[in-house]
């Protein structure tokens, strides 16, 4: 099922675990289970062309493989009393090992931080924050700012969410 592949760079060899490939069933079990994940093994089958039980062992094996990392429900933001989104870019002075896990571990416990990204360009990092209101933020923004030493905290507010999915588009497979 997994093969050996032999990764080789200027400063290091190394061997590592990689996961099969992954055939057209497969993608289409993935896309299905993106659009719905709450359909029985049965309905998934039918959608792909395939019986309960392999299904479900090709379901279970992208579950161990790490493919599939979780399944959950989806809320709407506004019906729960959070309708401000917020992203927010961070400079940083300091580029070290210690500051990044420092700032790291600060904002991955916080709850409003949706997504947190590492950047290439003008912004070391980008923060995708959802809060309830102004003042929400405003609490946010303060503690943000005193978890770790930031050159720049800029915060853009959207005004309206035009398009947001959740399902990646699992590519074809390729003739290579």
């Amino acid at each position: 099922m997994w093969k050996k592949v032999l990764l080789m760079s200027d400063a290091a060899v190394a061997i590592v675990d990689a996961p099969r490939r992954l055939d057209a069933i497969d993608r289409k079990i993935l896309t299905v289970l993106q659009d719905d994940a709450s359909l029985s093994v049965a309905e998934i089958g039918d959608r792909v062309g395939l019986s309960s039980t392999p299904c479900w062992k090709r379901i279970q094996r992208m579950e161990a493989e790490g493919i599939i990392l979780r399944r959950v429900a989806l809320v709407d933001q506004n019906k729960i009393g959070l309708g401000i989104s917020v992203f927010v870019s961070v400079e940083s002075g300091d580029h070290s090992d210690a500051w990044l896990k420092k700032f790291a571990d600060a904002v991955s416990a916080m709850p409003e931080v949706m997504e947190f990204y590492r950047m290439a360009g003008d912004v070391d990092y980008m923060l995708r924050v959802v809060v309830a209101d102004m003042q929400s933020y405003d609490i946010f923004y303060k503690k943000l700012i005193s978890a770790v030493a930031l050159k720049n905290v800029t915060s853009r507010f959207a005004m309206e969410k035009i398009k947001s999915v959740t399902a990646l588009p699992v590519p074809a497979i390729s003739a290579a």
